[in-house]
């Protein structure tokens, strides 16, 4: 049995195509149900993200181009196009590919924490699916394991590295407690998005977007338990913002010097943390001149981002030292299950012949014949049927000059003990 992991990802293929082979919620039973009845296939799961599809598998040998295959037909895509793109491992490989998306660095940002509960979905769905078997349940286990051991030993996970993130960070450098903390958000497209989420969990809880669509605003503030409002709205809004942040596509600044000063004089000269992470910007640069206020541009968050990246990436080497002994680890466990089917197939192929011989025997004593001629006759038989397949093999072994197979039966057969006798 080969472990097979087959897919493409954010380095490996466009949006486009990306899009075209990811399996939504609503496939997904059905695909691991067919996925599995391939011939080849014994074991499977899915990973889809909107930066990876991946298939692990536990296959016949060479099974992946059935895999690539059944994920072509799938999805109504050329298989040619899929194989532009497509990325295959097979066994230790793969495992150390799964455990290294498992701790993000195989992710668009390094050391990410989404991807394993990501992972860990789709073991779930794979489990409810019966697509794992022993080979997958235990890969999946170790490498979850492994994860945790990186995220518990090293600081993969410590130090942000999106714009999103290193601005909450900043907030969270200046403000002693963010619970106590209004934040106003200028914006609701994806970074605002994420940069309202890091918030919420940093403990804000008095969130106000503004955006020129208000149903868009609307949107974002009721999943967090903030308040809409249209841009109009802002000079007012500004009063009981402590945090200010903003990511417009607006071609000219949003916030002015003037709207500014005004809204500190009523705040009676509390100070005011602000970002700008729109690129043309949406605070006018002035407005860092004001006492009181803390002006951050998307440079001034480029410089954080970079060092905490050379942080993490310190932590990703020595994760990559911790995946590498989990892999060994793993290889090391297989051979030790593969020797054990082995050992289990000569004892049962020995047991076999015993009973065969055996009831010869008994038969042969049933109908009177002599019992000592019995036992002998029974001895010589078993010994022979015992080591007719090795007698056949060694010869066959020493006319092809495979010298390492006869020292390797001689310590098998006979130990250390019996040879040279």
């Amino acid at each position: 049995m080969t472990l097979l992991a087959l897919g493409i990802n954010h380095r490996t293929a466009a949006i486009e195509v990306r899009e075209k082979v990811a399996f939504g919620p609503s496939q997904l039973a059905a695909a691991l149900t067919e996925l599995r009845a391939l011939p080849q296939v014994r074991e499977a799961a899915v990973l889809s993200t909107c930066n990876r599809t991946e298939l692990y598998c536990i296959t016949d040998e060479r099974g992946e181009q059935e895999v690539l295959g059944w994920l072509s037909h799938f999805h109504a895509l050329p298989v040619e196009e899929l194989t532009r793109c497509a990325y295959h491992y097979v066994d230790g490989e793969a495992a150390r590919h799964l455990m290294r998306v498992a701790v993000g660095l195989d992710s668009m940002v390094l050391g990410e924490p989404q991807i394993l509960g990501q992972l860990k979905d789709a073991y779930q769905a794979a489990r409810e699916a019966k697509g794992l078997g022993g080979e997958l349940e235990r890969l999946f286990q170790h490498t979850f394991a492994v994860a945790k051991q990186v995220r518990t030993e090293t600081g993969i996970g410590e130090n942000p590295v999106s714009v999103a993130y290193a601005a909450v960070s900043l907030a969270s450098r200046i403000f002693d407690d963010l619970s106590t903390a209004s934040a106003l958000l200028i914006g609701a497209g994806e970074t605002i998005e994420l940069v309202a989420r890091h918030l919420h969990e940093a403990g804000v809880r008095k969130l106000t977007v503004a955006n020129r669509t208000r149903e868009r605003a609307s949107q974002l503030a009721g999943e967090l338990g903030g308040q809409a409002i249209s841009l109009d709205e802002i000079p007012e809004a500004l009063e009981g913002a402590d945090i200010v942040i903003s990511s417009t596509a607006a071609p000219l600044p949003i916030l002015g010097k003037g709207m500014v000063e005004r809204a500190l004089k009523r705040r009676r000269h509390r100070p005011v943390f602000m970002v700008d992470i729109a690129v043309p910007r949406d605070i006018e640069p002035e407005v860092g001149d004001l006492s009181d206020i803390f002006l951050y541009t998307v440079d001034d968050l480029q410089e954080v981002i970079e060092e905490n990246r050379r942080h993490r990436q310190v932590a990703a080497d020595q994760a990559e030292a911790l995946i590498e002994h989990g892999v060994n680890h793993w290889h090391h466990e297989r051979r030790i299950r593969s020797a054990g089917e082995v050992i289990r197939d000569v004892r049962s192929h020995g047991e076999r012949l015993r009973d065969e011989a055996q009831q010869q025997a008994l038969d042969r004593l049933a109908r009177g014949e002599d019992a000592e001629q019995v036992v002998r006759r029974l001895a010589h038989q078993l010994t022979n049927r015992l080591l007719h397949q090795p007698t056949l093999a060694l010869r066959g072994a020493a006319a092809d000059e495979r010298q390492e197979l006869l020292e390797a039966a001689s310590e098998l057969l006979l130990g250390d003990g019996e040879r040279g006798h």
